[in-house]
């Protein structure tokens, strides 16, 4: 079996004090790419430097909407630079996107979001993307800006929605709490097989609300529940997963 986790936050401190017992367990669950995600300045030099220390771990650089408030239009731009000159040592941008959860600046966040498609554009790299209450909008902007190697991260918009995602080629990203949750395992079922990916969304997202910290091991615990939706063995299911990965990010 081969598992892939395309949404990860390694960097967090949630894992500061064992990450590579994270690792290791990753390894024995057959882990053998997890992608994980910058949301700012600190972070992108985190998944940066943790990259460079660990063969599994691959980088994506990005900026979440909701630190655009945080940061001038001018240091964004020098974000993005910066992110430009790394392009060989990262597989994706992300964690990028909307977001209407919190009272932010929306507009900012669209310019912000508009640039990083702009950036995975020319880099010819995926873009990860998180859309939380902004479901539409965001694909709105996906589509007006003609993004082509885009990945719907943890997406919880309508069926409607779910179905342009599809129509536009897109994949999308399930994270471990398909095994809980309905909507994600609807989402899973509409889906096809060649445009699914798997997440933890690491650590948050578990397949157990008892679990309080999620991570890359739990990921063959999500292949079961897709793979008993999809009428498949979780071998099988793994071996379409981890193509897709292969021909999305390397």
């Amino acid at each position: 079996m081969m598992i892939v986790d395309v949404h990860a936050h390694l960097d967090f401190e949630n894992y500061k004090d064992d990450l590579d017992e994270v690792l290791k367990r990753a390894k024995q669950a057959n882990v053998t790419a997890m992608i994980c995600n910058g949301i700012n300045k600190e972070t992108n030099r985190k998944v940066l430097e943790l990259s460079k220390k660990h063969d599994l771990i691959k980088a994506a650089l990005g900026f979440y909407p909701c630190e655009c408030d945080k940061i001038s239009e001018k240091k964004f731009d020098e974000e993005i630079e910066f992110i430009r000159k790394n392009k060989r040592n990262i597989v994706a941008i992300g964690e990028v996107g909307l977001d209407k959860k919190h009272d932010n600046d929306f507009e900012k966040q669209k310019k912000c979001f508009s640039k990083a498609i702009d950036l995975a554009k020319e880099l010819d790299i995926p873009i990860i993307v998180h859309s939380r209450r902004a479901e539409a909008k965001t694909i709105e902007l996906l589509e007006q800006k003609k993004a082509r190697k885009v990945v719907m991260h943890c997406f919880s918009g309508n069926k409607q929605l779910v179905e342009r995602i599809i129509k536009n080629k897109w994949y999308l990203s399930i994270p471990t709490n398909v095994v809980r949750s309905q909507q994600f395992q609807e989402m899973t079922n509409i889906c096809p097989l060649n445009q699914l990916l798997t997440e933890t969304d690491s650590p948050f997202l578990t397949h157990d609300e008892k679990i309080k910290r999620n991570e890359p091991a739990h990921i063959k615990e999500s292949l079961k529940k897709i793979a008993e939706i999809k009428k498949l063995d979780a071998e099988e299911l793994s071996k379409i997963i981890y193509a897709n990965y292969q021909r999305l990010f390397l």
